[in-house]
């Protein structure tokens, strides 16, 4: 029986079939609890300690309510400024002194490899909210719990991700997750922002399906999922090559016209021009749910690497 008790969330490629299955179904049992309006408690007694040093709405904000949903307290760092980082404490010494204050702490910063370098400083379980152009485990596990949620299972689809692939940590996490999977994939992107090669390379030597692309309309009419991602404007050195591509893809209910109709369109959000808001109405816009859905999704993984 596969069990997360202690385990860190470092990757989105550290899971097992099983354990994303245990995952999913602590998630749904949490959402249905939540539904019929159930007072939980199972982290009664247990403390959360938040490190974000990159800005952060939906991951931040999710996983504090999670934490209090399941009956807990959170203590929290909202930026870097505010902890003993501006005084030039290294990381690893801020992780080792708050395992004496917490339970289980969930750390977002710009630095890749900076969740396993917290890991390694620390016995409590440390869950990766994001480490700059990395990883983000905890969001592509809500983005599979949303397309199991909205298509009913993930064998067999085809699901298209858009946009900046090159640095973004959610289409990589969701590219490793999704490759436990039977699904095809379709990258859509500019050439400057493909998505890594090494993750094309391992996704190809697993026997998955990719194909890229730098024409979105062509992709529409196959998705079962089209996942789309901001042009991300902090991972530019060069203002004039964001301004250059930042309407690269932009999705309208138009656009969409042409898309199955049991299609699903995603978005981790923020968004900025890629999804027209004549989009929202649309039964297709799983965008607002995906975020919903981080909630449930958060509230398994903190009781599961905790108890």
């Amino acid at each position: 029986m596969a069990k997360l008790a202690s385990k860190d969330v470092l990757r989105a490629d550290q899971f097992s079939v099983d354990e994303i299955d245990l995952i999913m179904e602590t998630a749904r049992g949490h959402a249905a609890a939540l539904e019929r309006g159930e007072v939980l408690d199972r982290m009664r007694g247990k403390v959360l300690s938040t490190f974000f040093y990159e800005p952060s709405t939906r991951t931040r904000l999710s996983f504090e309510a999670a934490m209090h949903r399941l009956g807990g307290r959170v203590i929290s760092v909202a930026e870097a400024k505010s902890s003993s980082a501006s005084k030039g404490e290294s990381l690893h010494d801020t992780i080792k002194t708050v395992e004496g204050y917490a339970d289980v702490i969930v750390l977002r910063h710009p630095q890749i490899g900076a969740a396993e370098e917290a890991a390694r400083a620390t016995d409590v379980p440390v869950i990766n909210a994001g480490d700059g152009a990395g990883q983000h485990p905890t969001q592509s596990l809500l983005d599979l719990y949303t397309i199991l949620e909205e298509q009913g299972q993930i064998d067999g689809l085809t699901v298209a991700l858009v946009g900046d692939l090159r640095n973004g940590r959610t289409v990589h996490s969701l590219a490793d997750l999704l490759a436990n999977y039977d699904v095809r994939f379709q990258f859509v992107a500019p050439d400057e922002l493909r998505m890594p090669r090494e993750i094309v390379e391992s996704l190809e030597a697993k026997g998955i399906s990719v194909a890229e692309t730098e024409d979105l309309a062509d992709v529409i009419p196959m998705a079962d999922v089209l996942y789309m991602t901001r042009i991300q404007r902090e991972r530019f050195e060069n203002p004039a090559d964001y301004d250059r591509l930042k309407d690269t893809y932009v999705v309208t209910r138009e656009a969409l016209g042409s898309a199955k109709k049991t299609a699903i369109v995603m978005h981790p959000l923020p968004r900025v021009n890629e999804i027209s808001t004549d989009v929202d109405g649309l039964p297709a816009a799983a965008y607002f749910r995906q975020a919903a859905n981080g909630v449930p999704v958060r509230m398994a993984l903190l009781a599961l690497v905790t108890t």
